[in-house]
């Protein structure tokens, strides 16, 4: 069986971190959204065989592909004896805080939980996924989400779809290096949902980031022109809302003259993925 679908990205509205776990990892607290917009994800099953196949070359070996990992995650959990064929048409940057490479898992869990007939639990492929990483689970998810926790624990929450302009300025930012910094804040105290909605959205990495990387800086300071402009994840793409498509586009011409990378994409209530997958 042939699939195709469309593996969307993320933005985090806000984004704080409260503590460090004993495990190492940070808890935080952030908003969800999901955007109609991502990578092209094709999968061809088989019943004939049991290998996972990753059509396309990412430049690194597959062993350390997100995508195949969680293929054969998949597999290893449930002894699943089927194959499959993977291709994909990345057209999300890669180190820009939309989580395009967690998408990309999260859609392979998904799509192949469904086409091997696998029927695990959206529990449990979240928590497979956030074994892949702490982007994944809100992935698997689907909807507009307060997250807290790594980013699995997760509370589908009513925010008014928008159009954002998202940009991604010409540098990559790793986010390893920013959990090491002493510049970056990991003690914002735990907030109620309903708090955090009545303060001003931030983004914890955002003043590392600027100072670090002045190209980051400089796009945030030519989105403002158009409204409140924010860093999505540990960046290094930007971010701004728009209630219509048409102002959305009127900034993104100003936008393309300085030659950045930009796109335009609604909010959306349910994933593309969730959506295809109830067609089957």
């Amino acid at each position: 069986m042939k699939f195709e679908v469309t593996s969307p990205c993320k933005l985090n509205l806000f984004l704080y971190i409260t503590g460090k776990r004993s495990d190492g990892y940070h808890n935080l607290q952030t908003l969800f959204v999901i955007l109609d917009h991502g990578d092209k994800m094709t999968f061809e099953t088989s019943d004939e065989n049991d290998e996972v196949k990753l059509l396309t070359d990412f430049g690194f070996p597959v062993e350390k592909n997100l995508i195949y990992k969680a293929a054969m995650l998949l597999k290893q959990e449930t002894h699943c004896n089927k194959g499959v064929n993977i291709s994909i048409d990345k057209v999300l940057p890669q180190g820009g805080g939309l989580g395009g490479g967690s998408g990309n898992a999260a859609t392979t869990l998904s799509v192949l939980n469904k086409l091997w007939n696998l029927n695990l639990s959206e529990d449990r492929l979240i928590e497979l996924g956030a074994s892949l990483g702490a982007d994944v689970p809100i992935f698997i998810k689907g909807t507009t989400c307060f997250a807290q926790g790594i980013g699995e624990i997760l509370e589908p929450v009513n925010v008014e779809n928008k159009y954002y302009l998202v940009a991604t300025p010409d540098c990559s930012v790793p986010t390893k290096v920013l959990f090491a910094s002493d510049k970056l804040k990991k003690d914002s105290p735990v907030r109620t949902f309903d708090e955090l909605m009545h303060t001003r959205f931030d983004n914890c990495f955002t003043p590392v980031v600027v100072n670090e990387y002045p190209q980051v800086k400089e796009l945030l300071d030519t989105l403002s022109e158009f409204g409140t402009a924010s860093m999505s994840g540990s960046g290094s793409s930007c971010f701004v809302a728009f209630d219509s498509y048409d102002h959305a586009k009127c900034a993104q011409k100003k936008i393309d003259k300085l030659n950045i990378k930009s796109f335009i994409a609604k909010s959306v209530s349910k994933s593309p993925v969730l959506t295809k997958l109830e067609s089957l």
